[in-house]
């Protein structure tokens, strides 16, 4: 769910930033501005949910790893708080310097794992929001929109002027 609202503030800031214009006058100024849920269309998207799967998958074992030498460690820990009081100072001192190397290459194994999901997370976004903003453009060009806001950006809006199911569908259909 983090890469969802991570892709919906995205879009939302994009379309808020290219969308923002001055309506030309019109009989009708109401008709030229459209407004979509992106959040929407991401949360409830099995295209979204599919990927989010994939990235999960693709990540799990190195997850599992971490966790396991997290408890490995733990148990170090553990062990060497009960046994320290009857150790010798060379075992002790062999004990911790072991504890704080095991340490530091997990905190490198997390910082390297967060920094390679983080790079597919972001690479994913930009697919999406390009997908997305792709489906906006083309739907405000056939019904002759003139500027398309996010929803969350706006107070109101008319239900004519609300595309977010015709992106949806669009954006689900196009895998």
């Amino acid at each position: 769910m983090k890469i969802v609202k991570k892709v919906g503030m995205v879009v939302s800031a994009f379309l808020l930033a290219t969308g923002i214009g001055v309506c030309q006058p019109a009989d009708n100024a109401l008709a030229t501005v459209a407004v979509v849920n992106v959040q929407q269309v991401l949360q409830q998207s099995p295209r979204v949910a599919d990927l989010s799967k994939k990235l999960e998958a693709q990540f799990k074992s190195r997850q599992t790893k971490i966790g396991d030498e997290q408890k490995s460690l733990q148990d170090q820990l553990d062990k060497f708080k009960k046994e320290s009081p009857t150790m010798s100072q060379k075992d002790r001192d062999a004990m911790q310097k072991k504890i704080a190397s095991d340490r530091s290459d997990l905190v490198k194994q997390v910082v390297a794992y967060q920094q390679d999901l983080q790079k597919e997370q972001n690479k994913i976004m930009q697919g999406i929001l390009a997908d997305i903003n792709g489906i906006v453009s083309k739907i405000a060009k056939n019904k002759n929109y003139k500027v398309v806001f996010d929803s969350q950006a706006v107070i109101w809006a008319a239900d004519g002027n609300d595309i977010t199911s015709d992106v949806a569908k669009e954006f689900n259909g196009n895998k």
